[in-house]
C-alpha cells in the first residue's frame, strides 16, 4: 500500500510533478471513500483551508494518508486521455481549490511545508472531510462534493434518529447551516416538501424521512429542476417531442396549478413521462439516478405526479445504493464503534 504522507518533498517540489501526481493518486482512490469511519473535530478553523478535518478510520479501512495501491495502475485511467480523466474525476476542481488555500494560508502552510499541505489537502477530500465549514459553492460542485457531504451530515446528525426526535424543516436547515454555513433554505423547503406533501411547512419530520428526501432533492437537485418543467409541460398537455429541457434552475420554481384541478390530483401518465425522460437521463451525466431505476419507478404506477416520483425515488432502494452515500435505512442508525466513541466522551 502506497502512503501519500511519505511523498518526497523534491518529488513535490520539482516542475509541479510531485502535486500532479497527486492529483492523479487522488482520481483513483475518490471511489473508495470510507463510509464508516468516524468524524474528529476540525484541527483548523472553519473554512481557513488550514490542516483538514480528518475522519478515524475503523480497522481494516482506508487510512489517512493511504490509498489503495492497484488503483495507481487501474485499467479505466489508462484507457482515458489525460485530459478526459482529469474532468471525470473533477481533480482540476480540487487542484485549484487547493492552490488558493495555498495562497490564502501562505503563511501558516510556510511552518510544516507545501508537500505536507497538498498531501493533507488530498488525503481529506479522499476521506470526505474536505466540504466541512466550505461554502455551499464549493459543497455542490461535484458528485463526490455533494456525497461528501450527505455522509457528513447523517454521521454528525443520526443520534438525533437514534433519539426518536422529530424536528420542523427550519430545525433541520440549522443543523445543514452548522456545516455549511451559508447553505440555501430554497433546498431544505424543497426536501422537506417531499416528506410533508401538502402539510404544512411547520409539520414535524423523523431524521431518517428528511435524509433520504435531501439526499435526493440535493445531490440530483439539476436533474429534479428539469424534471419539473417536463412535468409542468405535460401537464399543459404539450407533446412529449416537443417537451424543452431547461438549461437554467427554474423548472421546481413554476408556479403550480392550484391543488383542486383534476390534473393536478391525478398526475400525469407514467408511460408518457418516462419516455420524456429518457432523452434527459442521457444529457446528466453525473447527477442523474440510474436510468433503469428511474424506469422501474415508473413502471410500477399508470399515473403520477411529481411530488410522488420524488417520493418514489427518496424511498427506492436501488437509488440509494447506486448513489452510496447512506446506508440502507434499516442500517441509518446501527454504528456501534460511533456509539462506544460518544459513550466514552
Amino acid at each position: 500500500m502506497a502512503v501519500l504522507r511519505n511523498l518526497d518533498r523534491r518529488e513535490a517540489t520539482a516542475s509541479g510533478t510531485g502535486v500532479a501526481s497527486l492529483g492523479l493518486r487522488y482520481g483513483d482512490c475518490l471511489r473508495d471513500t470510507p463510509s464508516t469511519s468516524r468524524l474528529l473535530s476540525p484541527r483548523g478553523c472553519p473554512g481557513n483551508g488550514r490542516e483538514p478535518a480528518t475522519w478515524v478510520p475503523e480497522a481494516g479501512e482506508l487510512e489517512l494518508g493511504s490509498y489503495p495501491g492497484p488503483r495507481m495502475l487501474s485499467p479505466e485511467r489508462l484507457a482515458l486521455p489525460d485530459y478526459e480523466y482529469l474532468a471525470q474525476r473533477h481533480v482540476l476542481t480540487y487542484m485549484e481549490d487547493a492552490v488558493c488555500q495555498l495562497l490564502e494560508n501562505k503563511e501558516d502552510i510556510s511552518q510544516y511545508g507545501v508537500a505536507r499541505f497538498f498531501t493533507e489537502y488530498f488525503n481529506s477530500v479522499c476521506q470526505g472531510t474536505h466540504i466541512l465549514f466550505r461554502e455551499f459553492s464549493f459543497i455542490q460542485a461535484t458528485p463526490h462534493n455533494r456525497a461528501s457531504f450527505l455522509r457528513a451530515f447523517w454521521k454528525c446528525f443520526r443520534t438525533v434518529g437514534k433519539n426518536g426526535d422529530l424536528l420542523t424543516m427550519r430545525e433541520y436547515h440549522c443543523l445543514l447551516q452548522l456545516l455549511c454555513p451559508d447553505f440555501p433554505l430554497e433546498l431544505t423547503q424543497k426536501a422537506a416538501r417531499i416528506v410533508l406533501m401538502d402539510d404544512a411547512m411547520d409539520c414535524l419530520m423523523s431524521f431518517s424521512d428528511f435524509l433520504f428526501a435531501f439526499q435526493i432533492q440535493f445531490y440530483y437537485s439539476e436533474f429534479l429542476e428539469s424534471v419539473a418543467a417536463i412535468y409542468q409541460d405535460l401537464l399543459a398537455g404539450k407533446n412529449p417531442n416537443t417537451v424543452i429541457v431547461p438549461t437554467s434552475s427554474s423548472g421546481q420554481h413554476r408556479q403550480r396549478p392550484p391543488l383542486g384541478e383534476a390534473s393536478m390530483l391525478e398526475g400525469v401518465e407514467a408511460s408518457l413521462f418516462s419516455q420524456c425522460l429518457e432523452n434527459l437521463c442521457d444529457r446528466h451525466k453525473y447527477s442523474c439516478p440510474p436510468p433503469a431505476l428511474v424506469k422501474e419507478v415508473l413502471s410500477n404506477v399508470q399515473r403520477l405526479t411529481f411530488y410522488g416520483f420524488l417520493v418514489a425515488l427518496s424511498k427506492h432502494h436501488g437509488i440509494n445504493q447506486a448513489l452510496g452515500a447512506l446506508p440502507d435505512k434499516g442500517d441509518l442508525m446501527h454504528d456501534p464503534a460511533m456509539d462506544e466513541e460518544l459513550e466514552r466522551l
